[in-house]
């Protein structure tokens, strides 16, 4: 990741969910524990919050969180000055670079060009219809126009989300774990929502594996 918007996203993503970050100094050692305690609205710059008496030491560290069920890290190097007055206060430049390491349990399959692929439900009394981009048997990716997608933050609940699989319907309740943006050649600018499902029903479950081994059979 190299973008300098989605680094700011992402480390948004972070600071919102309370993530705890984990330093490495100098790349090894015993790690050190913080949590993003700020993030400046305007320059590339985060707040670290230490334990009490730790000190982060100068030079390289390794800093890795969570990012939704991937591993986040990225590798910094300075003399690091802490808050005048608050010793636990850290302030550290945003990355130029980020690594993503991608831990899924469960392998996602891209839908199909032909099918519908789509997503219904009721958002504060508005009906949604959104196309699936990916579908695995622990959850669902969905796409939308920016203008439809405030209410779909992180950790939002849908419940009763009717997802059309081709001939196959599944009715199912799903959290949002992922939201960012990205540029479509085709359709503009466009949010990408990934969703895990939530206490579905061995009857349900076992219509999406067959949806998704019947999309697997298809791209052979």
């Amino acid at each position: 990741m190299t973008d300098a918007a989605d680094i700011r996203a992402a480390l948004q993503n972070l600071y919102d969910r309370g993530e705890p970050v984990t330093i490495y100094a100098n790349g090894a050692g015993t790690p050190i524990l913080a949590r993003i305690d700020a993030i400046d609205a305007t320059d590339p710059v985060i707040t670290l919050r230490l334990s009490d008496g730790v000190v982060l030491p100068e030079g390289p560290c390794t800093f890795v969180s969570r990012l939704d069920s991937a591993r986040f890290q990225f590798d910094l190097t300075a003399e690091w000055m802490p808050v005048p007055g608050t010793a636990s206060l850290v302030p550290i430049p945003f990355p130029e670079l980020c690594l993503v390491l991608n831990r899924r349990a469960a392998k996602r399959l891209e839908t199909p060009v032909v099918g519908n692929y789509t997503a219904s439900f009721v958002m504060f009394g508005t009906p949604y219809e959104m196309q699936l981009y990916d579908v695995a048997a622990g959850g669902i990716g969905m796409r939308c126009a920016p203008r439809d997608a405030p209410g779909l933050h992180i950790g939002r609940k849908l419940q009763r989300v009717r997802l059309e699989l081709g001939d196959a319907v599944v009715i199912c309740d799903l959290e949002v774990r992922l939201s960012r943006r990205f540029r479509s050649f085709l359709l503009g600018e466009q949010v990408q929502i990934g969703c895990r499902f939530v206490n579905l029903s061995p009857q349900m479950q076992a219509t999406v594996s067959q949806a998704i081994d019947k999309m697997a059979v298809g791209r052979r």
